[in-house]
């Protein structure tokens, strides 16, 4: 007799599948900045930080969204009570508007630290270190403010069905329309639309000034690199791929969210779609970043070496 898996479990471990390989991703890539600032200090740089908080940021937003629908979906009961409910929700709220900012206050610094001497911002270069850990505190402050609404409303699930609920497997707010709603949301609206529009914008930048320089130096790698795709290539690929993924995900784990908000009838498997959607990013986040990672390019290539080394002597044994 086959053995047959009901949709819930086949959920769960598409879930528990999805937070081993964001979590392990992320820790790799916090493990090789760590090991940069510990055992290799002279090779740290200021952005690093960004990334370090960035990765750390992606991990609580992975594990504070996706274990209560892994518990969900293996139809585990009474998980949270309405402590458990405050916490979770809030600390998944803040840690998806900490990467929000992250990633943002990310591509300003990668675009103040390319951008020429003679631009507006160069005044800004000497000043980027400094502006680093209070932009953090920043962050931290205004997330933990806008969420305190959560803390006020939340409490775990009741039997009673009410429209316009936050949709959790474990959770629900009151019946929304009080006169906070509005001004919750268009906090939300106006925080995201900031740092989006603020990170398209810096990329854009990037893009453009990397492709001025590309061109410029076209004769160069031509002569010089002539059957090795130039760097400038692989920076504008990489940021083009890491706003691709920032824009698609966020906006339609917004659009998701608001839809779920509003809509009379709560389908669990919604909200497991939402849960998916708000960490795709984090889970796609550090293997983008880990191709320009130096520590682990130089892992993978000296793992490639072994692997040729000991394909030619299983070969020719």
């Amino acid at each position: 007799m086959p053995l047959m898996f009901s949709s819930d479990v086949i959920d769960g471990f598409l879930l528990i599948f999805q937070t081993c390989i964001g979590v392990a991703g992320n820790l790799v890539l916090l493990e090789a900045y760590v090991y940069t600032f510990l055992i290799q200090p002279h090779l740290k740089k200021p952005i690093d930080v960004i990334f370090m908080h960035l990765t750390a940021v992606n991990i609580l937003t992975i594990l504070f969204t996706l274990i209560p629908d892994i518990m969900s979906s293996l139809r585990a009961r009474h998980f949270l009570d309405d402590v458990g409910c405050k916490v979770i929700l809030y600390i998944f709220r803040i840690s998806r508007g900490l990467s929000i900012c992250t990633t943002s206050l990310l591509s300003a610094f990668q675009a103040i630290t390319i951008s020429p001497s003679g631009s507006k911002c160069a005044w800004l270069k000497s000043k980027l270190s400094a502006c680093i850990f209070p932009s953090f505190l920043f962050f931290w402050a205004i997330n933990m403010l806008i969420y305190i609404y959560i803390i006020e409303t939340v409490g775990t699930r009741s039997n009673i069905t009410i429209s316009h609920k936050y949709a959790h497997p474990h959770c629900q707010t009151r019946q929304f329309g009080d006169h906070h709603l509005g001004s919750f949301l268009s906090v939300i609206m106006l925080r995201d639309v900031f740092f989006v529009v603020l990170m398209v914008w810096m990329s854009l930048y990037m893009v453009n000034h990397l492709c001025r320089h590309h061109r410029r130096a076209r004769p160069i790698h031509s002569s010089s690199l002539p059957c090795q795709t130039p760097p400038e290539n692989k920076a504008i690929h990489t940021i083009l791929l890491f706003v691709s993924c920032f824009v698609f995900f966020c906006c339609s784990n917004n659009l998701f969210t608001f839809y779920s908000l509003y809509t009379p009838k709560k389908n669990p498997r919604f909200k497991m779609l939402c849960g998916i959607l708000s960490t795709c990013y984090p889970t796609i986040c550090p293997f983008v970043l880990m191709k320009n990672n130096k520590i682990i390019s130089r892992f993978t290539s000296s793992l490639s070496v072994i692997r040729t080394i000991f394909s030619q002597r299983a070969s020719t044994g």
